[in-house]
């Protein structure tokens, strides 16, 4: 069935088939405290005999306003994008979600967003949307509708653009242009990928019936054949690349193996090939872990909306193309933070290409017999965890096993250099076998030897006829990366790699070089906007990622670290005289003369304003950086790169990364098994009591909240029963019930002795949760101790009334002597005295204005002490 048949006027007739089947009785409030409030509506709806699950997002009010359509991710639900729909909502949108079929609660198959299902479903909610008195009409049954979603949410929303024109604006996010493309890139099965795909919804029976013999058939076969390409193409956006012609805000990720950059850049040659609008922006993070970068993103979809939904001329829709910069790789400064590169246009994938000549003669190597031991690029599946993250901060994880791959370098280079782009070379291959399959990548090689591939990305490439020889065009994947003065390009074509299916035949690749390196340098430094904070990535990586490279490389760490302190045996943590600068800077410090301590049984809270050197010391704190000055002893020992008393240590960070088709218990269970230790060291039992999972732990990873998603990675921190547990930022993405539960985790794990250490920007929370605290400002310690003594008294007095406090009242009270301010709270008043005010004249003059005083009693809280602490640097 053609569903372009079906638009208007045929909403008509589809108006009839869809079933509300149940419907909240009454509006919910989702956002009671936050005015306006957003009220939310959840119904089953029957779509030809398909149950789908939606909710229906609005404030109040009788104006008609633009409405939005949210898809979830492969394998989630409506649940996923809640908070997404209650921002927007607020912002003046009706919103609806839904659950797509065979996921949450809604029936029916996976069906990869199949034409005559799932896009079809998408039409016959724009009906419904239609029909609903809160929504703009440009004309009757054509509601005023944009639609977002990430992944498989992204792809439904070009796809819905594609068959049904009435959708006006779109912003997908992280997904695919041509699925067949992204699964059977040039001909190579990718079969981690694709088999995580299956995993997580469910298992194949899951989906249609023709996708599941597709999959098994490939999966068995290790080639996919034509019948698998055409089907997963015509469930593509790329089949109606024609038909979507509304603006189109494309955001796809760096760290993405799965959909990576080049799948945005044909979406945005092809709509804007028809004339629409289109921005593109490159962000952190991707289906390999790194920082996605929600808040702003979400921040430029609406402003996205607000441009073409709402017809808001002055509405912020961000520039053409940007690029999201990870400042920690390029300044060496220890502090891990983002930065956004611009453009006026997009350049695409190539342009301003510099070419560079590459060295090596005609190299000779096997294609083991099965396709064993496999090359190590990315591993799908570990999300925040990936080793994509690793390489954007500098660190060399892959895995080429000598025998299996050829190598050519260059020469180093003489200035920085940044790639933005795909670069291209051309090699001559042949084969002992008709086809041959190889893996190229193009690897950064610092001046010690060490090697880094950005954001772990492989291109893989079938050579068919390879037997007589064959020259081929290389296009390596798009990345952004900056190769420093003094480093070389090293090009590796591999006959393996763990991610994708090779030939289990044995056979000899002979390649030899035919061009130069062609490398796109699109963008300079030139652009550089202001650095934004991001959310650190160091160490997150999953157990299971360093046993392996240990055992392929045999590599061990050795230190030498100054002897141990006896007096400081029991002392968690002690920092001293602790200094680190900023790369290539002789007075520029990112931490300067720090020094605290940190005792058993405390919950220490690490404060400071963005840049204040937090997360430099932390990185000291874990080995992972080496100070300039002073040191840092844990239980008196002096912490180097891999000291043994770092195995006492535990520690979080956002994104840590599970497999999504495990359970809770066996995601934690392959982790501990990975770090080598045994099974009894674990304290499996203990960790989960304190984490409070419950029940849960039995369920898959996919199935899981947020809040449980963080909990169980501090349950991960926490095997082991580590005697100092470190926390960055735990209650980040946390709504108000989940972040009582977390600060509850937190406070059971030090009852028994234990220290944690937590570094968070909800100033409310650390005040409920920290014992003691430590703040910091430009890398110098402001003040440490116990919270009791920082918050202090202060000058802010809490008067409770018998009775509210008129408006008109409160600013008499705000006029009078000695009172700096007056605000009404719902128990009275906030005063804030000035310097010549009293406690005993403010009461004085409360009884003079008749004001029924019932109570007055010191108020300060930790937000005022801090910022009286760090002043303008908050």
């Amino acid at each position: 069935m053609d569903l372009r048949r079906l638009r208007r006027p045929r909403w008509i007739a589809a108006a009839a088939s869809v079933v509300v089947l149940a419907a909240a009785g009454t509006w919910t409030a989702a956002a009671s405290d936050d005015p306006p409030p957003v009220h939310r509506a959840d119904q089953i709806m029957s779509i030809d005999g398909v149950r789908i699950d939606t909710s229906y997002f609005t404030t109040n009010g009788t104006e008609r306003r633009p409405a939005v359509l949210l898809g979830h991710g492969f394998g989630g639900s409506k649940n996923d994008v809640r908070q997404q729909a209650q921002d927007l909502a607020r912002d003046g949108y009706a919103v609806l979600t839904w659950s797509a079929r065979g996921f949450g609660r809604s029936t029916g198959k996976v069906g990869l967003n199949d034409p005559d299902a799932e896009v079809k479903d998408v039409s016959r909610l724009i009906d419904w949307l239609a029909r609903q008195p809160q929504v703009r009409l440009d004309k009757p049954g054509d509601p005023r509708v944009g639609v977002a979603g990430a992944s498989y949410g992204g792809a439904i929303s070009l796809l819905a653009a594609g068959h049904d024109d009435r959708v006006d604006a779109i912003a997908p996010s992280i997904t695919y242009w041509n699925l067949s493309d992204a699964l059977f890139p040039n001909g190579v099965f990718k079969k981690l990928w694709a088999g995580i795909f299956v995993n997580s919804a469910g298992g194949c029976d899951r989906f249609e019936p023709q996708i599941c013999a597709m999959y098994e058939r490939v999966a068995q076969s290790g080639t996919p054949d034509a019948q698998a390409e055409r089907m997963l193409e015509e469930r593509s956006p790329s089949a109606v690349a024609q038909d979507i012609k509304v603006p189109t805000l494309l955001v796809q990720g760096q760290t993405d193996s799965l959909f990576p950059l080049n799948q945005a850049d044909q979406a945005a040659k092809a709509i804007r090939a028809n004339g629409a609008p289109v921005d593109v922006d490159w962000i952190a993070g991707g289906h390999d872990g790194g920082d996605l970068e929600t808040s702003r993103v979400q921040s430029r979809v609406a402003g996205w909306f607000d441009r073409y939904l709402k017809d808001d001329k002055s509405a912020d829709t961000g520039p053409a193309f940007r690029v999201t910069r990870t400042l920690g790789t390029d300044t060496g400064d220890g502090e891990t933070r983002l930065t956004g590169v611009t453009a006026d246009t997009y350049p695409g994938l190539e342009g301003d290409d510099h070419r560079i000549a590459l060295t090596g003669r005609e190299q000779d190597f096997s294609n083991p017999a099965g396709a064993s031991p496999p090359a190590v690029s990315a591993l799908p599946g570990l999300g925040g965890g990936g080793l994509s993250q690793l390489s954007s901060l500098g660190v060399g994880v892959s895995l080429d096993f000598p025998g299996q791959y050829a190598a050519f370098e260059s020469a180093p280079v003489r200035d920085d250099l940044r790639i933005t782009g795909s670069p291209t070379v051309t090699v001559h291959v042949k084969s002992t076998t008709d086809d041959a399959v190889l893996f190229a990548k193009l690897y950064d090689v610092g001046a010690n030897g060490g090697q880094t591939l950005p954001s772990q990305l492989v291109e893989p490439l079938r050579v068919e006829g390879a037997k007589a020889g064959k020259d081929v065009t290389v296009t390596l994947p798009a990345i952004d990366h900056d190769i420093e003065d003094g480093h070389r390009l090293r090009l590796v074509l591999a006959s393996t790699d763990l991610g994708y299916a090779s030939p289990a035949a044995p056979a000899t690749y002979s390649v030899s070089l035919k061009s130069d390196l062609q490398v796109p340098t699109a963008l300079s430094e030139k652009n550089t906007q202001a650095p934004l904070p991001a959310w650190v990535w160091w160490l997150p990586l999953a157990g299971a990622v360093l046993a392996l490279i240990l055992v392929a490389t045999g590599r061990r760490r050795t230190t030498a670290p100054a002897a141990p302190e006896p007096e400081l045996a029991e002392v968690p943590l002690q920092i001293t005289d602790l200094s680190k600068r900023y790369a290539r800077s002789a007075d520029r410090y990112a931490v300067r003369d720090l020094s605290f301590r940190v005792d058993k049984g405390q919950v220490l809270g690490l404060l400071g304003p963005n840049g204040a050197g937090k997360t430099t010391t932390l990185r000291m704190l874990m080995g992972l950086i080496k100070p300039d000055g002073g040191e840092v002893r844990v239980f008196g020992h002096a912490i180097a790169p891999g000291a043994p008393v770092l195995s006492r240590v535990g520690a979080f960070v956002e994104g840590a990364g599970f497999l999504p088709h495990l359970s809770g218990r066996e995601n934690l269970e392959l982790y501990w098994r990975a770090t080598g230790r045994p099974p009894e060291d674990a304290h499996l039992e203990e960790a989960l009591e304190i984490a409070g999972l419950g029940d849960a732990l039995s369920r898959a990873v996919r199935t899981y909240s947020q809040g449980m998603r963080q909990r169980l990675a501090i349950a991960q921190a926490m095997l082991g029963l580590p005697d100092l547990l470190i926390l960055d930022e735990p209650t980040n993405g946390l709504d108000p019930p989940q972040i009582r539960e977390m600060r509850e985790v937190m406070i059971r794990y030090a009852a028994a002795g234990r220290t944690v250490i937590v570094s968070s920007h909800l100033l409310s929370e650390v005040e409920q949760s920290c014992t003691h605290l430590v703040v910091m400002d430009h890398g110098k310690l402001v003040q440490a101790g116990p919270v009791a003594e920082i918050v202090g008294s202060g000058d802010t007095l809490l008067v409770g009334t018998a009775v509210p406090v008129e408006q008109p009242v409160a600013e008499k009270i705000a006029a009078l002597p000695g009172v700096a301010s007056a605000i009404t709270t719902d128990g009275g008043l906030l005063v804030r005295l000035d310097a010549d005010g009293s406690a005993a004249q403010l009461v004085a003059d409360l009884v003079r204005l008749e004001v029924p005083v019932a109570a007055v009693g010191p108020h300060r809280r930790l937000e005022d002490a801090f910022l009286t602490l760090i002043g303008d640097s908050a």
